[in-house]
């Protein structure tokens, strides 16, 4: 008998093996709510700033560096990685759940992040906080976030299985997306005008969202909750992660609408739930997976042939993986014991910076649509952002692009 997943079955959602058990009961619980009420706390903290972080100590003296640097042959400036966050703002009532994924920053420079039942958006640009949405409590909480490429468009999963799309600039409801799913959707990804799906149920469902039929194809190989969801660029090839230890590799050109899609690769070597995935953006068919707390490794595969080329031991709970865009780095975030972010030289896998200031998992990160700040959130409810992949070149004007699959969502029935 496998017991592993008989206790999974018995205990679902926040319960999973990824999630330490919280110690709580309905006592505690209503203490907890009518104190927050009394002090206001669900609204006036709600991504507000907190105190700038202390300026680092200088652990050379200046005398020294200054007598290093001279003799150093000449070489390309090493860039400068601040090892404190660049601002941190308050997100009360975030989840603390590994498997679900709250918090995303879109194309046009607004940053989502779900805090209980409701998503709020953070314009970087200026600072402004506005609530796109709240769900009602036989609903929520909301279990998922994913902004569209054209960053007007956004989806949202629920914990009632059902996926809401909002157009966010005219903060309305376009549809709702149902009959996919049979519990909470908690990873979602866009390839175009297909919106993919995952769910606690192991299914995967790409869904078409211009038509009233949005369900256009199904992929069935997890036997427990999808938690990591990611298209390659190329829009050809789909990574999935599950509470099931599995990772797989599903192709568009296998796809079809009439039985369930068989996927390219099952990669069974991860131990733990795999969340944490990055399609490398130098090499198209390079993948990077990341394993939950009894793995705590880093994989790397030629999604191609399927075979792994790496393996790197981090020695804590994967949470989530970012590529930098302009340089060969690979940026991690984990659980127990250092809450930390680690940079990592690819591919010798040479750590470059442990980025610490978090005191509990950092659950989710995602990156600037320039690629150069991260935004790092966890379960002691702050929200952090790093510059750690450098400064943003000077833009070039940007080509003009078809705004076409979302022109039409406005007349979606």
């Amino acid at each position: 008998m496998d017991f592993d997943y008989a206790h999974y079955m018995l205990t679902e959602a926040r319960k999973g093996k990824e999630n330490p058990a919280a110690i709580s009961s309905p006592s505690r619980e209503a203490y907890r709510k009518q104190l927050a009420e009394a002090l206001n706390m669900n609204r006036t903290r709600i991504l507000a700033f907190k105190n700038k972080p202390p300026t680092p100590t200088e652990t050379i003296p200046n005398e020294f560096a200054s007598a290093a640097a001279h003799q150093a042959k000449p070489s390309k400036p090493r860039r400068h990685i601040p090892q404190t966050s660049e601002r941190t703002l308050d997100a009360p009532d975030i989840v603390d759940d590994y498997y679900l994924n709250l918090l995303d920053w879109g194309s046009s420079n607004v940053l989502s992040i779900a805090l209980g039942n409701t998503v709020y958006m953070w314009d970087a640009s200026n600072g402004a906080t506005s609530e796109l949405v709240t769900i009602d409590e036989e609903n929520g909480p909301v279990t998922s976030v994913r902004w569209a490429p054209d960053g007007r468009y956004i989806a949202v999963g629920l914990n009632n299985s059902e996926v809401q799309l909002w157009d966010s600039t005219a903060n309305r409801l376009l549809r709702t997306l149902r009959g996919g799913h049979g519990s909470r959707v908690g990873a979602l990804d866009w390839n175009n005008h297909i919106l993919t799906t995952g769910g606690m149920d192991g299914q995967i469902i790409n869904n078409d969202v211009r038509v009233r039929a949005h369900i256009v194809e199904t992929y069935r190989g997890h036997h427990q909750e999808v938690c990591g969801l990611k298209w390659s660029a190329s829009g050809q090839q789909l990574a999935s992660g599950g509470n099931d230890n599995l990772l797989h590799v599903w192709d568009r050109s296998m796809a079809s609408s009439n039985s369930p899609t068989q996927w390219l690769h099952r990669l069974e070597e991860h131990t733990a739930a795999v969340k944490a995935l990055a399609w490398c953006p130098f090499q198209g068919n390079l993948l990077a997976s990341g394993g939950g707390g009894g793995d705590r490794c880093i994989k790397f595969w030629n999604t191609h042939t399927g075979v792994c080329l790496n393996s790197v031991d981090t020695g804590s709970q994967v949470c989530a993986l970012l590529w930098n865009k302009n340089e060969r780095e690979l940026l991690s975030s984990h659980g127990f014991t250092q809450n930390q972010l680690t940079l990592w030289k690819y591919p010798s896998m040479v750590k470059t910076a442990e980025l610490t200031g978090h005191t509990s998992r950092v659950l989710f990160m995602v990156q600037s649509p320039d690629g150069c700040t991260v935004a790092s959130a966890a379960g002691d409810e702050t929200l952090r952002f790093w510059n750690v992949f450098g400064t943003p070149e000077v833009a070039k004007p940007a080509p003009k692009t078809n705004s076409q699959p979302f022109a039409h969502l406005n007349n979606i029935r």
